[in-house]
Protein backbone atom coordinates (compact mmCIF):
# COMPACT_ATOMS: atom_id res chain seq x y z
CA UNK A 1 0.00 0.00 0.00
CA UNK A 2 1.40 3.60 -0.96
CA UNK A 3 0.46 6.53 1.51
CA UNK A 4 0.89 9.50 -0.82
CA UNK A 5 0.88 12.61 1.18
CA UNK A 6 2.32 12.37 5.00
CA UNK A 7 4.12 14.68 7.53
CA UNK A 8 7.18 12.46 8.38
CA UNK A 9 10.28 14.29 7.74
CA UNK A 10 11.55 15.52 10.92
CA UNK A 11 11.99 19.28 11.90
CA UNK A 12 9.94 20.67 9.05
CA UNK A 13 6.47 21.49 9.67
CA UNK A 14 3.51 20.44 12.20
CA UNK A 15 4.18 16.95 11.88
CA UNK A 16 6.72 14.77 13.12
CA UNK A 17 9.00 17.05 15.44
CA UNK A 18 12.20 14.24 15.94
CA UNK A 19 13.82 11.75 13.72
CA UNK A 20 13.04 9.24 16.83
CA UNK A 21 9.25 10.15 15.83
CA UNK A 22 9.79 9.72 12.47
CA UNK A 23 10.98 6.26 13.02
CA UNK A 24 7.68 5.49 15.29
CA UNK A 25 5.57 6.86 12.36
CA UNK A 26 6.97 4.67 9.58
CA UNK A 27 6.92 1.59 12.01
CA UNK A 28 2.97 2.15 12.94
CA UNK A 29 3.15 2.50 8.94
CA UNK A 30 5.02 -1.07 8.43
CA UNK A 31 2.15 -2.63 10.53
CA UNK A 32 -0.65 -1.41 8.72
CA UNK A 33 1.23 -2.81 5.37
CA UNK A 34 2.11 0.81 3.85
CA UNK A 35 5.55 -0.40 1.87
CA UNK A 36 5.97 3.44 0.52
CA UNK A 37 5.29 6.96 1.66
CA UNK A 38 5.45 10.37 0.14
CA UNK A 39 7.07 12.83 2.11
CA UNK A 40 4.68 15.81 1.88
CA UNK A 41 5.82 18.59 3.66
CA UNK A 42 3.89 21.65 4.07
CA UNK A 43 4.83 24.71 1.83
CA UNK A 44 3.84 28.27 1.10
CA UNK A 45 1.46 27.89 3.88
CA UNK A 46 1.83 30.62 5.53
CA UNK A 47 3.84 29.36 8.43
CA UNK A 48 6.24 26.43 6.40
CA UNK A 49 8.34 26.82 3.46
CA UNK A 50 9.55 24.04 2.27
CA UNK A 51 11.52 24.07 -1.42
CA UNK A 52 12.76 21.26 -3.33
CA UNK A 53 16.48 20.69 -3.00
CA UNK A 54 16.04 20.50 1.00
CA UNK A 55 13.30 17.94 0.91
CA UNK A 56 15.09 15.99 -1.44
CA UNK A 57 17.97 15.87 0.83
CA UNK A 58 16.00 15.27 3.77
CA UNK A 59 14.26 12.41 2.13
CA UNK A 60 17.16 10.74 1.76
CA UNK A 61 18.60 11.40 5.37
CA UNK A 62 15.40 9.99 6.68
CA UNK A 63 15.64 6.81 4.24
CA UNK A 64 19.49 6.00 5.54
CA UNK A 65 18.00 5.91 9.14
CA UNK A 66 15.11 3.46 8.09
CA UNK A 67 17.33 1.15 6.37
CA UNK A 68 19.77 1.19 9.52
CA UNK A 69 16.62 0.84 11.58
CA UNK A 70 15.37 -2.47 10.03
CA UNK A 71 12.41 -0.90 8.72
CA UNK A 72 10.76 -1.60 5.44
CA UNK A 73 9.32 1.64 4.30
CA UNK A 74 10.41 3.72 1.48
CA UNK A 75 10.10 7.55 1.27
CA UNK A 76 9.55 9.31 -1.83
CA UNK A 77 9.88 12.88 -1.84
CA UNK A 78 6.66 15.61 -2.11
CA UNK A 79 5.18 18.83 -1.38
CA UNK A 80 1.89 19.86 -0.16
CA UNK A 81 1.90 23.08 -1.83
CA UNK A 82 -0.68 26.07 -0.29
CA UNK A 83 -1.83 27.32 -3.32
CA UNK A 84 -0.73 30.79 -4.36
CA UNK A 85 -0.56 32.96 -7.43
CA UNK A 86 3.10 32.80 -8.20
CA UNK A 87 2.84 28.63 -8.12
CA UNK A 88 3.80 28.02 -11.93
CA UNK A 89 6.89 31.20 -11.62
CA UNK A 90 8.20 29.00 -8.41
CA UNK A 91 8.21 25.65 -10.39
CA UNK A 92 9.75 27.22 -13.25
CA UNK A 93 12.86 28.04 -10.88
CA UNK A 94 12.59 24.47 -9.69
CA UNK A 95 11.34 24.83 -6.21
CA UNK A 96 8.41 22.93 -6.09
CA UNK A 97 8.21 19.14 -6.05
CA UNK A 98 6.12 16.43 -7.82
CA UNK A 99 4.48 13.27 -6.35
CA UNK A 100 7.68 11.27 -6.19
CA UNK A 101 9.84 13.92 -7.74
CA UNK A 102 9.15 12.15 -11.44
CA UNK A 103 5.70 12.18 -12.18
CA UNK A 104 3.55 14.75 -13.37
CA UNK A 105 1.23 15.23 -10.48
CA UNK A 106 1.41 17.88 -7.99
CA UNK A 107 -0.30 18.28 -4.48
CA UNK A 108 -2.17 21.42 -3.67
CA UNK A 109 -3.97 22.78 -0.59
CA UNK A 110 -6.70 25.29 -0.93
CA UNK A 111 -6.75 27.58 2.59
CA UNK A 112 -9.75 25.38 4.90
CA UNK A 113 -12.38 28.27 4.59
CA UNK A 114 -12.56 28.81 0.90
CA UNK A 115 -11.25 28.24 -2.81
CA UNK A 116 -9.51 31.44 -4.84
CA UNK A 117 -10.95 33.07 -7.19
CA UNK A 118 -7.87 32.38 -9.30
CA UNK A 119 -8.22 28.61 -8.94
CA UNK A 120 -9.64 27.44 -11.94
CA UNK A 121 -6.74 29.68 -14.19
CA UNK A 122 -4.07 28.40 -12.27
CA UNK A 123 -5.15 24.40 -12.67
CA UNK A 124 -5.23 25.39 -16.53
CA UNK A 125 -2.08 26.64 -16.48
CA UNK A 126 -0.73 23.80 -14.60
CA UNK A 127 -2.22 21.14 -17.04
CA UNK A 128 -1.14 23.46 -20.26
CA UNK A 129 2.68 22.79 -18.69
CA UNK A 130 1.40 19.14 -17.88
CA UNK A 131 1.14 19.16 -14.42
CA UNK A 132 -1.81 17.71 -13.10
CA UNK A 133 -2.99 19.46 -10.23
CA UNK A 134 -4.53 16.53 -6.79
CA UNK A 135 -6.80 18.75 -4.50
CA UNK A 136 -5.76 17.63 -0.85
CA UNK A 137 -8.53 16.89 1.83
CA UNK A 138 -11.69 18.57 -0.18
CA UNK A 139 -13.39 17.13 2.70
CA UNK A 140 -12.51 19.41 5.16
CA UNK A 141 -13.05 22.76 2.90
CA UNK A 142 -16.04 24.38 4.07
CA UNK A 143 -16.81 25.93 0.68
CA UNK A 144 -16.27 22.76 -0.74
CA UNK A 145 -19.00 21.52 1.88
CA UNK A 146 -21.70 24.14 1.31
CA UNK A 147 -21.01 24.68 -2.43
CA UNK A 148 -20.17 20.79 -4.28
CA UNK A 149 -20.41 22.19 -7.86
CA UNK A 150 -17.51 24.41 -7.33
CA UNK A 151 -15.32 20.78 -7.12
CA UNK A 152 -17.20 19.48 -9.31
CA UNK A 153 -16.06 21.56 -12.36
CA UNK A 154 -12.75 21.63 -11.12
CA UNK A 155 -12.71 17.80 -11.02
CA UNK A 156 -14.86 18.21 -14.20
CA UNK A 157 -11.74 20.19 -16.05
CA UNK A 158 -8.84 18.07 -15.08
CA UNK A 159 -8.04 18.45 -11.26
CA UNK A 160 -7.75 15.07 -9.18
CA UNK A 161 -8.52 15.16 -5.44
CA UNK A 162 -7.23 13.37 -2.37
CA UNK A 163 -9.27 12.12 0.51
CA UNK A 164 -8.00 11.54 4.06
CA UNK A 165 -8.36 7.96 5.34
CA UNK A 166 -9.32 9.53 8.96
CA UNK A 167 -12.14 11.91 7.14
CA UNK A 168 -13.68 8.60 5.96
CA UNK A 169 -13.96 6.84 9.19
CA UNK A 170 -14.92 9.45 11.10
CA UNK A 171 -11.94 11.13 13.12
CA UNK A 172 -13.05 14.72 12.04
CA UNK A 173 -16.96 14.31 12.85
CA UNK A 174 -19.65 13.05 10.63
CA UNK A 175 -20.08 15.91 8.81
CA UNK A 176 -16.70 15.57 7.08
CA UNK A 177 -17.59 11.47 6.99
CA UNK A 178 -20.53 11.97 5.17
CA UNK A 179 -19.35 14.63 2.74
CA UNK A 180 -16.47 12.29 1.94
CA UNK A 181 -18.76 9.36 1.33
CA UNK A 182 -20.40 11.71 -1.12
CA UNK A 183 -17.58 12.28 -2.78
CA UNK A 184 -16.76 8.74 -3.18
CA UNK A 185 -20.31 8.37 -4.37
CA UNK A 186 -19.56 10.74 -7.07
CA UNK A 187 -16.21 10.19 -8.44
CA UNK A 188 -15.16 13.49 -7.35
CA UNK A 189 -11.83 11.78 -5.52
CA UNK A 190 -9.67 9.53 -6.77
CA UNK A 191 -7.14 8.87 -4.06
CA UNK A 192 -6.55 7.96 -0.48
CA UNK A 193 -3.87 9.56 1.60
CA UNK A 194 -2.93 9.69 5.61
CA UNK A 195 -2.22 13.11 5.86
CA UNK A 196 -0.52 11.81 9.17
CA UNK A 197 1.06 13.72 11.28
CA UNK A 198 1.79 11.69 13.98
CA UNK A 199 0.76 8.26 15.65
CA UNK A 200 -0.90 10.10 18.87
CA UNK A 201 -4.06 12.08 17.50
CA UNK A 202 -2.77 12.36 13.81
CA UNK A 203 -2.05 8.76 12.38
CA UNK A 204 -2.17 7.27 9.72
CA UNK A 205 -6.09 4.98 9.28
CA UNK A 206 -5.16 3.85 5.61
CA UNK A 207 -5.96 -0.20 6.71
CA UNK A 208 -9.29 0.99 8.69
CA UNK A 209 -10.29 3.18 6.25
CA UNK A 210 -9.74 0.77 3.10
CA UNK A 211 -11.67 -2.10 5.50
CA UNK A 212 -14.48 0.58 5.50
CA UNK A 213 -14.59 0.97 2.07
CA UNK A 214 -14.66 -2.43 1.01
CA UNK A 215 -17.60 -2.89 3.33
CA UNK A 216 -20.10 0.02 1.93
CA UNK A 217 -18.74 0.06 -1.53
CA UNK A 218 -16.65 -3.36 -2.54
CA UNK A 219 -13.30 -4.77 -4.13
CA UNK A 220 -13.53 -2.39 -7.28
CA UNK A 221 -12.98 0.40 -5.32
CA UNK A 222 -10.67 -0.33 -3.07
CA UNK A 223 -8.88 -1.74 -5.72
CA UNK A 224 -9.18 1.80 -7.53
CA UNK A 225 -7.85 3.82 -5.51
CA UNK A 226 -4.99 1.51 -4.21
CA UNK A 227 -4.00 0.99 -7.90
CA UNK A 228 -4.10 4.77 -8.41
CA UNK A 229 -1.36 5.58 -6.10
CA UNK A 230 0.71 2.64 -7.81
CA UNK A 231 0.17 4.38 -11.42
CA UNK A 232 1.23 8.05 -9.86
CA UNK A 233 4.45 6.71 -7.99
CA UNK A 234 4.94 5.06 -11.35
CA UNK A 235 4.81 7.56 -13.40
CA UNK A 236 1.61 6.50 -15.61
CA UNK A 237 -1.51 8.02 -15.58
CA UNK A 238 -4.18 7.16 -12.70
CA UNK A 239 -7.52 5.95 -13.75
CA UNK A 240 -11.23 8.92 -13.48
CA UNK A 241 -14.33 8.12 -13.53
CA UNK A 242 -16.92 10.91 -14.77
CA UNK A 243 -17.56 12.70 -12.03
CA UNK A 244 -21.31 14.02 -10.79
CA UNK A 245 -22.58 16.18 -9.04
CA UNK A 246 -23.47 16.07 -5.57
CA UNK A 247 -27.06 17.19 -5.10
CA UNK A 248 -27.55 19.43 -2.07
CA UNK A 249 -30.65 19.50 -0.04
CA UNK A 250 -32.76 23.34 -0.61
CA UNK A 251 -33.43 25.44 1.83
CA UNK A 252 -36.69 27.09 1.79
CA UNK A 253 -36.51 29.87 4.37
CA UNK A 254 -39.80 30.97 5.98
CA UNK A 255 -41.62 28.11 4.23
CA UNK A 256 -41.64 25.52 6.86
Amino acid sequence: MIDLHCHILPRVDDGATTLTESLIMAKEAEKEGITTIVATPHHKNGTYDNVKKDIIAGVADLNKELKDGGINVEILPGQEIRIYGELMEDYEKDELLTIGGDSSYVLIEFPSGYVPQYAEQLFFDMQMKGLLPIIVHPERNQELIEKPDRLYNLVKNGAATQITASSYIGKFGKKIQMFTEQLIDANLTHLFASDAHNVKNRSFHMAQAHERLQKRAGTDYVYYFKENAELIVNGQHMYKEPPERIRTKKKFLGLF
